[in-house]
């Protein structure tokens, strides 16, 4: 059933598209202006492609936006599901297997996260160079589908390496600083308080969310590569004395706008095969 929905799905999307895309881009809060860039845009609403839930949360428009950038056929999500919503893990990456199905080889999945590393400022881009799963639950948990992936993925290279070099030499070829670090995932909604924020720290996390882990899980799974890129909107709890709110999120995501568009550009302009 889950195959033949992912099959409905990707087939509702290529009869609307004349292209195929081999990269995908799943944008996070605030970050949804970089679909905006793309060229000669076929634009889909999740509404109207079947098995695909809809987006709830402010700051994601819940559509696709297929089309070039940067010499790229590429698909974008503006707005992605998370777990937090009340869908299930299978829901929240359907969209992964949806694009693996329409010939996707490569991901960008980006967020916006909370810093943890108290090295880093709100408004920095850091590359994810791996993650720790909080979030007590996993997309790959059931039946394992063999034509999809291995029952027993590996995931000792969830971020794969050869991007993380080519993401430090265009961060390097603009002159753009940026950090490099592991994001913790957890369910949210709520935001951590400052004794887990001690606590993710300790574990060895530099920034925290609640997204992006269950969609590179399967990406992994599915043998999609994948780059992953958080945008620190704000200081995690305890850090700096101040409440946090979503309105920061979008705030700071807007603020660094420039730096975002232009790093994924040139990632996407410079792209290895």
């Amino acid at each position: 059933m889950y195959k033949m929905e992912v099959k409905e799905a990707a087939e509702a999307i290529q009869n609307k598209i004349e292209t195929q895309p081999t990269v995908g881009l799943i944008l996070g809060s605030g970050l949804g202006v970089l679909a905006d860039e793309i060229e000669n845009p076929i634009t889909i609403q999740y509404t109207e492609i079947p098995h695909f839930p809809e987006s709830t949360v402010s700051g994601h428009k819940g559509q696709l936006v297929i089309g070039e950038l940067e010499g790229r056929q590429v698909i974008a999500m503006q707005g992605r599901f998370h777990y937090y919503e009340g869908y299930d893990m299978k829901q929240v990456t359907f969209p992964v297997r949806v694009m693996k199905q329409l010939g996707i080889d490569t991901l960008f999945v980006t967020n916006a996260a909370g810093g943890i590393n108290e090295a880093f400022d709100p408004g920095n881009l850091m590359i994810i160079t791996d993650h720790i799963n909080n979030m007590g639950d996993s997309p790959l948990i059931g039946p394992n589908d063999d034509e999809m992936g291995p029952r027993f993925p590996d995931m000792s290279e969830a971020y794969d390496r050869a991007l993380i070099d080519h993401a430090r030499q265009s961060a390097d070829r603009l002159n753009l600083k940026v950090q490099e670090g592991v994001y913790v995932g957890n369910t949210g909604p709520a935001y951590e308080t400052a004794a887990e924020v001690r606590m993710l720290r300790t574990l060895g996390g530099d920034a925290v969310g609640m997204s992006t882990v269950p969609e590179v899980m399967v990406a992994n799974h599915a043998g999609i590569r994948v780059l992953g890129i958080s945008c620190i909107s704000n200081m995690a709890a305890g850090i700096l004395d101040q409440p946090l709110t979503h309105d920061e999120v979008i705030e700071t995501t807007a603020q660094v706008r420039e730096d975002f568009l232009g790093f994924v550009k040139e990632l996407l302009k410079t792209l290895p095969a």
